[in-house]
């Protein structure tokens, strides 16, 4: 393998802030990580994320080449053309931040589109960060979708060597293979080096997973904030706010739909009960129970769905 350390460069400003705060948080830091372009029903990392560098101070602390690691054919970057020419181009970023909660505690925020190449080169820079930049725990989240109804609670799948961070919940999996993903990868490389490693997945109905759910993000971020102890109340209020109106669309939706669509989601319903009940959030295929296919309620929901997406 090629030099790791030749993938990413220092930001020396910002490695200079980090040191500070390391001589001052002698137990490390936190950081989280998550990345674009792989599955993330609801879009609930890309919500966690933007809603961080939005409301919080950060500073780039180190650069990933990304015309190394991204395809630009598979995902092109968007060009600004007005009249007669170009003139903005949004170019993708990999980058590590330096990010300070509400009451000024540091923590390091990776993020940007997923490498299409060099998986393994860049799950070692990734190490080479995370151990000289005095990383504790490293912590990564994103919505997988699952058979639930949206008039539940929203369902976690705690992950990793510290998923003892998050109690109270269960695995609705014994054993399942998976197309792979570079989070996933750095999370199992990173246990291989004996590093703690901390993974979220929200549980987001099918039916809305290719649109945003702030519910699930808000149900990551309370998971992840008791987990690393970090403050982020103003991200908090705003996707509990996003929610309620998310909600509310849903429900009118609902309203205006025919006597099928509301017959779908109560067998959702009767599925999440019957398997786990309404507020114990269990394991989600204890029971078999005949259900609508997911072909069936995207269908009822296909509206729904393209309206928040043009929206968005």
């Amino acid at each position: 393998m090629l030099d790791p350390q030749s993938l990413y460069t220092w930001e020396p400003k910002g490695l200079a802030v980090v040191d500070m705060a390391l001589a001052q948080e002698s137990a490390g830091l936190v950081m989280l990580y998550h990345f674009d372009g792989y599955i993330d029903a609801g879009e609930t990392g890309d919500q966690i994320v933007g809603g961080l560098l939005d409301s919080l101070p950060h500073q780039v602390v180190a650069r990933f080449d990304h015309d190394r690691l991204v395809d630009y054919r598979a995902r092109r970057p968007l060009l600004t053309f007005k009249r007669d020419r170009w003139t903005d181009y949004e170019e993708p970023t990999i980058e590590v931040r330096l990010v300070q909660d509400a009451t000024g505690a540091p923590f390091l925020l990776l993020a940007g589109p997923e490498p299409d190449v060099e998986w393994e080169r860049f799950a070692a820079a990734v190490r080479q960060i995370v151990e000289r930049l005095g990383v504790r725990l490293s912590v990564n989240f994103h919505g997988i979708p699952m058979g639930v109804p949206h008039t539940r609670p929203v369902g976690l799948t705690p992950h990793g060597n510290r998923s003892d961070l998050v109690p109270g919940h269960r695995s609705p999996f014994e054993e399942a293979q998976v197309p792979g993903s570079v989070e996933a990868l750095l999370e199992y490389r990173l246990m291989e080096a004996g590093h703690d490693v901390l993974g979220v997945a929200a549980h987001v109905p099918h039916y809305i997973a290719r649109s945003a759910y702030p519910d699930a993000a808000l149900t990551a971020l309370e998971a992840i904030t008791s987990a690393t102890g970090l403050v982020l109340p103003s991200l908090a209020h705003a996707l509990r706010n996003d929610a309620h109106r998310t909600q509310t669309e849903i429900e009118r939706q609902i309203r205006e739909g025919d006597e099928e669509l509301t017959a779908l989601v109560q067998g959702l319903e009767h599925q999440y009960d019957a398997a786990a009940g309404a507020e114990t959030r269990g394991n989600m295929l204890a029971e078999p129970v005949e259900i609508p296919s997911a072909d069936e309620i995207g269908r009822e929901f296909e509206k729904f769905l393209a309206e928040r997406e043009g929206d968005g």
